[in-house]
């Protein structure tokens, strides 16, 4: 373990000046390798810095920007496809588009409840949309011989 004794003052100022500057710990444990000629590990770093009693100045992070869902379009007509491997605990599953772009995942389970979880919490189809997907299992489960 290095020790803040083994520097000396004009050492210790050079790392404070580093640190006043903007230095990073990585930028501190660079100089004491290339400078002075004291090769110290992450965490012995972390420590003599914490011993000098030096503030690192954080940078300030980018802001993310957030991702931006796409626009939803709607398509006038409801859209029904069976998954090829089928949501553990169900017998069927598969994936559903709304007319109004709305999408969702369906699923029957071993008793033969059916089961939908929209992208969009809360959503609702219309009443004519459940209609529409209704039929469109009910033809897609007969087509699968299930």
């Amino acid at each position: 373990m290095f020790s803040a004794s083994k520097l000396t003052p004009e050492q210790k100022d050079a790392l404070k000046q580093w640190a006043a500057e903007g230095a990073s710990m990585s930028d501190l444990q660079r100089h004491l390798k290339e400078d002075f000629g004291h090769t110290l590990t992450y965490m012995d770093t972390r420590f003599l810095i914490l011993d000098l009693g030096i503030e690192l100045m954080e940078t300030p992070k980018p802001e993310q920007k957030k991702e931006e869902k796409p626009a939803l379009v709607p398509t006038g007509y409801v859209t029904t496809t069976m998954d090829s491997l089928t949501l553990p605990g169900a017998m069927v599953s598969g994936k559903v588009t709304f007319s109004d772009g709305e999408t969702g995942v369906w699923m029957l389970d071993q008793t033969g409840r059916p089961g939908l979880d929209p992208d969009t919490a809360g959503y609702r189809p219309t009443q004519e949309d459940i209609m529409a997907f209704q039929t469109q299992l009910r033809d897609l489960i007969q087509k699968s011989g299930l």
